[in-house]
C-alpha cells in the first residue's frame, strides 16, 4: 500500500540543527569554488525514524550566507542520501525537492520509494534529499509566529467583504514587523530561490558530481527551473511536476490558486453526489456546490467549533489536493451542515496539519514561505490594490478567489528584492520535463504551459487527465508514471508535448 504524501507539504519541521556528518576537504574542479567534500554519516533519529524502514546518510554541507559575500560567514545544509542500489549501473545524483517554500525534504527520497518510487530510477541515481536554506535542519529562521497568531497561514483568509481586507491589511503589515523584529542575525534578506539554487549547485560540487538531475514538485519546479537556467552545464535531466509557472511566486501566481480550485472542484463535487446517501452534501454536482456556498456563507455569520468561512474555504481548497482526502473532506462538510460541533473540533484538529498552502502553525514553515516569497519579487504596497482584486476575484473565481487575492505580508516586507528574479534562459540544452495535471487546486494547468513557453525548445510538457497536486509516483497515471521514468533512466525526452490519458 502507498504511504501518502501531500506534495510540497513540510515532511518534517525540525527545531534543533544535527550534524549528519562532517566534511573533508578535498580539491575542487578547475573555475570552481573550493567546496569540502561530504563524509556521509548517520542521520538524526527523528530523520532516520521517518525515513524507515529506508535507511538514509547524512551530512552537513557549508555554503555562504550572501553570496555576494562568499568567503563570509557561512552556514551549514543538512543533505540525505539513498545511494543508488546497483553501483553498476549508476548514472550520477539526482536532487530532490518536495515544495513550499518551507517544506523538508530530508526524508523525501525514502517516501517517494513508500508510494512506488521505480527501482530502475534507484538503482541508477544517489537520491539527495536536502533542508533548503532556513529550513529545519538548515540554519533554521523563525518569525516567532505561534498556533494563536493572527498570521497562521501561507494564503490569506477569504476576505467576505472590503471591511475585510483592510483588517487582513493590519494582520499582514504586524506579520511582517513581527518578522522583522526576529531577525536579528539579518538571515531572513538572504532567503531566495537564486542563494538556493546556488546551493545546489555547491551541493554538487560537494558531492564530486560534474552534473546533477533534479526532481521538483510545486515550488520544487521554480527553484529547478531557476537552476537550469543559472547552470545549464550543470543540469543533467530536470523534472518539474505540478509547476507555478516561473522561478517565484509573485501576486498573479497566487491568485491563479483560486482558478486551480475552480478547475479542480468539480471532480470533488462529482465525487460526493454519487454518495449523497452517505454524505448528504447534494444529488448533484451543482447542489455540491451549492451546498459549498452555503455553508461558506453560514460559517461566516456563526462559526462552528471555531471554523469560520474563511477556514472552511481554505481547508475545503487543502483537500482538493488529492482524492485520498475526499472523504475526510466530507466529513468536515457534513459536520458544519449538522452544526456538530464535536466532530468539527476533532475534523479541525486533524487538518491543522495540513501544509503548503493550507493550515500550518509551523512557525519555521511559515517564516520561509513569507522570506522566500517576499525577497524574489516586488509585491505591490498599495492596499487598494489588493481591494480591487479581491473584488474581481470574488467574481470572476467564487469559491476562493476572495482570499487568493487578498493582501499578505509581502505588501509590507522590510527588505527589498537584491536583485531581480531569476529570468528562465531559453538557451541551453533540451533537458527540462515538465509534469502538469490538468486539474490542481494549487498548481493549475496554465502553470505548466507557461513554464513550456518559457523554456521554448529546452522543455516538453506532459499534461495528465487527472486530478490533484503531483504526476510523478505521486499521482496514478501510468503514462506520466512511463514517461518519466523512462527520462530519467534511458534519457528519453518526448519528441512534441504528450497528453497522457485517464487510467
Amino acid at each position: 500500500m502507498k504511504r501518502q504524501l501531500s506534495v510540497g507539504q513540510s515532511l518534517a519541521l525540525l527545531a534543533v540543527l544535527g550534524l549528519g556528518g562532517s566534511l573533508t576537504t578535498a580539491p575542487a574542479a578547475a573555475g570552481e569554488p573550493k567546496t569540502p567534500r561530504v563524509e556521509w554519516g548517520q542521520c538524526p533519529e527523528d530523520v532516520a525514524a521517518e525515513a524507515a524502514p529506508t535507511e538514509l546518510q547524512c551530512a552537513t554541507v557549508a555554503v555562504p550566507l550572501d553570496y555576494a559575500e562568499p568567503e563570509g560567514e557561512q552556514i551549514d545544509l543538512t543533505v540525505s542520501r539513498l545511494a543508488a542500489a546497483d553501483p553498476d549501473k549508476r548514472r550520477g545524483v539526482l536532487m530532490l525537492n518536495p515544495g513550499g517554500p518551507g517544506g523538508s525534504g530530508l526524508a523525501l527520497s525514502a517516501l517517494l520509494v513508500a508510494q512506488g518510487l521505480p527501482s530502475s530510477v534507484t538503482d541508477r541515481y544517489d537520491l539527495i534529499g536536502m533542508d533548503t536554506r532556513g529550513i529545519g535542519r538548515s540554519a533554521p529562521v523563525s518569525c516567532g509566529f505561534t498556533t494563536d497568531s493572527p498570521y497562521y497561514a501561507n494564503i490569506p483568509p477569504y476576505a467576505a467583504d472590503d471591511t475585510a481586507v483592510i483588517a487582513q491589511a493590519k494582520v499582514a503589515e504586524q506579520a511582517a514587523q513581527q518578522c522583522a523584529d526576529n531577525d536579528d542575525d539579518g538571515m531572513l534578506r538572504h532567503l531566495t530561490t537564486a542563494n538556493t539554487a546556488r546551493d545546489l549547485d555547491r551541493i554538487r560540487a560537494a558531492l564530486g558530481e560534474e552534473k546533477t538531475s533534479y526532481l521538483g514538485y510545486s515550488y520544487g519546479t521554480a527553484l529547478g527551473a531557476a537552476y537550469a537556467s543559472m547552470f545549464p552545464e550543470h543540469a543533467d535531466r530536470i523534472v518539474l511536476d505540478s509547476n507555478i509557472g516561473d522561478t517565484h511566486l509573485d501576486r498573479d501566481g497566487m491568485r491563479r490558486y483560486a482558478l486551480g480550485m475552480e478547475q479542480t472542484f468539480p471532480d470533488f463535487a462529482r465525487w460526493a453526489a454519487r454518495r449523497h446517501d452517505s454524505y448528504g452534501l447534494g444529488r448533484t454536482p451543482e447542489q455540491v456546490r451549492a451546498s459549498y456556498l452555503t455553508i461558506a456563507g453560514a460559517l461566516d455569520d456563526a462559526p462552528v467549533a471555531g471554523i469560520d468561512g474563511s477556514l472552511f474555504r481554505l481547508l475545503t481548497f487543502s483537500h482538493l489536493f488529492k482524492q485520498t482526502q475526499y472523504p475526510k473532506l466530507a466529513q468536515t462538510w457534513q459536520a458544519m451542515l449538522e452544526g456538530d460541533e464535536a466532530a468539527a473540533r476533532g475534523l479541525s484538529a486533524v487538518q491543522k496539519e495540513t501544509r503548503d498552502g493550507a493550515l500550518s502553525p509551523a512557525d519555521n514553515a511559515l517564516t520561509v514561505f513569507l522570506s522566500v516569497t517576499c525577497n524574489d519579487v516586488e509585491w505591490p504596497e498599495d492596499v487598494n490594490t489588493y481591494r480591487r482584486g479581491v473584488t474581481e476575484d470574488r467574481e470572476r473565481y467564487p469559491l476562493f478567489g476572495a482570499a487568493t487575492a487578498n493582501i499578505t505580508p509581502c505588501a509590507f516586507w522590510p527588505y527589498a528584492p537584491a536583485e531581480p528574479p531569476v529570468k528562465i534562459d531559453a538557451e541551453g540544452p533540451r533537458n527540462v520535463l515538465l509534469l502538469q495535471n490538468r486539474r490542481d487546486a494549487s498548481t493549475p494547468h496554465r502553470g505548466g504551459k507557461m513554464l513550456r513557453e518559457k523554456f521554448g525548445d529546452r522543455a516538453r510538457l506532459v499534461s495528465v487527465d487527472d486530478s490533484g497536486h503531483g504526476a510523478y509516483v505521486l499521482g496514478d497515471n501510468s503514462c506520466a508514471l512511463n514517461t518519466t521514468t523512462r527520462y530519467l533512466v534511458e534519457g528519453e525526452m518526448p519528441a512534441k508535448d504528450t497528453s497522457c490519458r485517464a487510467d
